[in-house]
């Protein structure tokens, strides 16, 4: 019986057939003169049968033992070895290159760029379903081509000015690119588990991804902004976490540096995370509002990013319109004074918050408000002026001002009535001339009452600069203790 069963088992060779066939007869002889040991005869039949595996694992891998090579395509296998030769494929992809010197390794870059775009294509399928060790490779590869650090930024113009300079493009792109790709259908695909995938796109992860935002690059710039987006949507227990990062990188960009180049994709992303914010907003939430996005009116190069933080500021009105009140005193306080194209900007994001303000909100800040216009009225810069006398044209923000005329007109009604009158740019005659008309149409006793006030402050002024002048006089002609009393009695 035992020579029956070692003559079925494979033979490598005749020759060492031969040899092991003698060696196992007589073995077997012997053992079975022997007593008939069973033990020995079990160790000879387990001698014999590690010698057919290692030979059946030199022509059929073994699944836990060798790779598959990566150069093989996702067709030539069965596709219980496709995700071992995706694996492989993404190991090979580890190997980062350098760019800048266009003439080394041109073969090895043109062949990892054709994995890249196999493993793309392999993604691609909606029947995928990854094992953790395929999601573990696809992040760890994304992340050691990814994540780098950028040269530190020098520059001779002052501090957070916007650069006329051409945008910088990565030589590596070609990699990078499929690189994004690869992560953002990884992050996309249906069958993803977020439990599972959590603890390889985990909080150190989204750390590094979050700080690739500042790439002068505005293509990785977009693509960052399309899978950090898929990311807050698909991994719930991350939000809080990516919120929380995102607001100290704009803590940092508006209190210390004032220097980031993608603040404006952050803000593009949250302005449709805060669509989704549920009502009533959080306490959260509505210090993200008073503590980040309000502060961000302070730097300089607000004009990177002003239309995105606009549209995440009403965002967050038209959630809660009480918030209006607390925008515009924001607004107010960070105001500029001598940037007038900063003014220009302040005065479109004005005009959009009053055209959602609920009329209780708006006589909260009305007073403080038209004064800060009324400066706008008499600045000396054209497009200043001419900004600020189109609110008047806004049928809403014009029944908000005819509904409060009482407190309004009076704040502005000397700085129209002298554009009106004196204004040596044709434009701004014609606006104040046309607000003018609206005064006079929606309360012509007020108005009269505006120009009465408006005759006895010139009066008063009047009296006190002749007062003054003769005051000057007396001093001029007095001795010196007569000087000394003089002062002491205009000073009382």
């Amino acid at each position: 019986m035992l020579k029956q069963i070692l003559a079925k088992l494979p033979r490598k060779s005749s020759k060492s057939n031969q040899n092991c066939s003698d060696r196992s007869n007589a073995t077997a002889s012997a053992d079975l003169s022997n007593n008939g040991s069973f033990t020995n005869t079990c160790n000879v039949i387990s001698s014999r049968l590690n010698v057919v595996k290692k030979m059946s694992s030199s022509i059929f891998p073994t699944s836990n033992g060798d790779m598959i090579q990566p150069h093989l395509s996702f067709k030539d296998v069965q596709n219980s070895e496709k995700q071992r030769l995706l694996i492989s494929k993404l190991n090979l992809c580890l190997i980062v290159y350098d760019f800048n010197d266009q003439d080394k390794d041109n073969v090895e870059k043109d062949q990892k760029r054709q994995v890249l775009t196999e493993i793309l294509d392999f993604l691609g399928s909606d029947s995928i379903k990854l094992t953790e060790p395929a999601m573990s490779a696809i992040c760890k590869t994304c992340g050691h081509n990814l994540f780098r650090e950028f040269p530190p930024k020098y520059s001779n113009s002052p501090r957070g000015e916007a650069e006329d300079d051409d945008p910088w493009f990565d030589p590596a792109w070609s990699h990078i690119q499929l690189v994004y790709e690869i992560l953002l259908r990884f992050v996309s695909l249906s069958s993803l588990d977020p439990k599972v995938a959590k603890q390889y796109i985990d909080h150190p992860f989204l750390l590094k991804l979050l700080n690739l935002f500042d790439s002068e690059d505005p293509r990785e710039r977009d693509c960052l902004k399309s899978v950090l987006h898929r990311i807050y949507g698909k991994f719930m227990v991350h939000r809080s976490f990516i919120r929380m990062a995102v607001s100290n990188i704009i803590y940092q960009f508006v209190y210390e540096t004032e220097k980031h180049n993608g603040i404006a994709e952050l803000l593009e992303i949250f302005g449709s995370v805060i669509s989704g914010f549920a009502l009533p907003l959080k306490k959260e939430h509505k210090m993200f509002l008073s503590r980040v996005l309000i502060p961000l009116h302070k730097p300089k190069s607000i004009g990177n990013y002003h239309h995105q933080l606009t549209y995440c500021v009403v965002q967050f009105i038209e959630k809660e319109p009480k918030l209006a009140s607390v925008v515009i005193n924001g607004l107010l306080k960070y105001w500029p004074v001598t940037s007038s194209q900063k003014q220009l900007m302040f005065l479109s994001e004005l005009e959009e918050l009053l055209e959602i303000i609920r009329t209780d909100e708006f006589e909260k800040i009305m007073v403080l408000l038209f004064n800060r216009v009324r400066s706008c009225l008499d600045s000396y810069h054209i497009q200043v002026a001419e900004r600020a006398h189109f609110l008047w044209n806004n049928e809403h923000i014009h029944h908000l001002i005819m509904s409060n005329r009482h407190v309004i007109m009076p704040i502005v009604f000397s700085s129209i009535q002298h554009n009106s009158k004196n204004h040596w740019n044709r434009t701004i005659l014609n606006l104040a001339q046309n607000v003018m008309n609206k005064f006079h149409e929606a309360d012509e006793q007020l108005v009269v009452t505006c120009q009465c006030k408006i005759e006895e402050d010139q009066s008063a002024t009047t009296v006190m600069a002749e007062r003054r002048r003769l005051t000057w006089e007396h001093l001029e002609t007095v001795d010196g203790g007569g000087f000394q009393h003089a002062v002491g009695n205009v000073l009382t």
